[in-house]
């Protein structure tokens, strides 16, 4: 679907989804940071995610996907696969919505996050060492079964729920000028990127999107360079959880034409900043959001991201 020149969910389907998961999330706070601005030399506030029910933005794009399954899709149950956090969503979503879920997980996953989704009534089965692997293993589990595939983020539903966060971004800064947002599939920073861009274009201005990447699973650089989808091959990262060997279908085009620019970061630049976040008062965040002026400098963007945090 296009909207007004832009792919994926229009502002109204955004809309839709932020009414439809309201029922399970909470509104997360933004908090400032004095540290990041003295760097930046620009307000900077933290979209504060980790605060979030199941501890991450996934719980968006779970409950608008199974919300919206049919009675008899929901009847079948379904299945998905995760390093943890989209688990945990799938899983939750599933129990409030009374679906049998399966999750396909990693060997090695974190035990906090297996048994949080076990918790939340999953079945869960431990496959392979990388997302890749699991989310082979769900989808044949998904043809054998009948069950439903809950895609982590190449599916319309889970990037209309991603995006909600944005228009929770847009009314707690207005002002917001840019915003940085972590990638591994693309069903965030797709999500993000088409609702804020759309809200801010009703206001006749446009706000720029940055995204991340982990250095070791960096498959949006190659495939923007190349213009079309490329799968690489993945190395070892502390940002695991995100660790995917090539972009979505539908969340490609939408970071192609929605996103302003991509950039990559070292593990030891991912771990400066998990240290630096945790330091009083900073918390674990996601996105960053910068607002008030501008960025100077591709030195300055790249010192920014080096403070994400995955």
């Amino acid at each position: 679907m296009v909207n007004n020149g832009m792919p994926g969910p229009t502002l109204a389907d955004y809309r839709t989804a932020r009414e439809r998961v309201s029922e399970v999330i909470d509104v997360t706070p933004m908090q400032t940071s004095r540290f990041l601005a003295e760097i930046l030399g620009s307000p900077v506030f933290l979209k504060c995610e980790n605060l979030q029910r199941t501890g991450s933005f996934k719980i968006r794009g779970a409950y608008n996907r199974l919300a919206g399954l049919t009675a008899e899709e929901k009847a079948r149950g379904v299945v998905a696969a995760s390093a943890g956090n989209h688990a945990q969503g799938v899983a939750f979503a599933a129990r409030e919505l009374g679906i049998k879920s399966t999750i396909f997980m990693p060997v090695g996953v974190p035990l906090p996050k297996l048994q949080a989704t076990r918790d939340y009534g999953a079945e869960v089965i431990l496959r392979g060492h990388t997302v890749d692997e699991p989310l082979r293993a769900a989808a044949r589990f998904a043809e054998e079964t009948g069950a439903v595939l809950i895609h982590p983020f190449d599916h319309f539903d889970v990037v209309a729920g991603q995006g909600t966060l944005a228009l929770e971004v847009f009314d707690q800064v207005p002002q917001v000028d840019t915003v940085i947002v972590p990638i591994g599939g693309g069903g965030l920073i797709s999500g993000v990127a088409g609702a804020i861009k759309q809200r801010a274009r009703e206001e006749g201005r446009n706000v720029r999107v940055i995204g991340v990447q982990a250095a070791n699973a960096a498959a949006y650089p190659v495939s923007l360079e190349k213009g079309e989808i490329v799968a690489i091959k993945t190395t070892p990262t502390i940002a695991d959880g995100i660790a995917v060997s090539k972009p979505g279908e539908i969340n490609f085009p939408m970071v192609r034409d929605l996103v302003d620019e991509v950039i990559t970061v070292s593990d030891d630049q991912t771990a400066y900043a998990l240290l630096v976040l945790l330091e009083p008062p900073s918390s674990w965040w996601s996105p960053l959001v910068l607002s008030a002026s501008r960025l100077s400098s591709r030195a300055r963007l790249h010192q920014a991201a080096t403070l994400w945090c995955c």
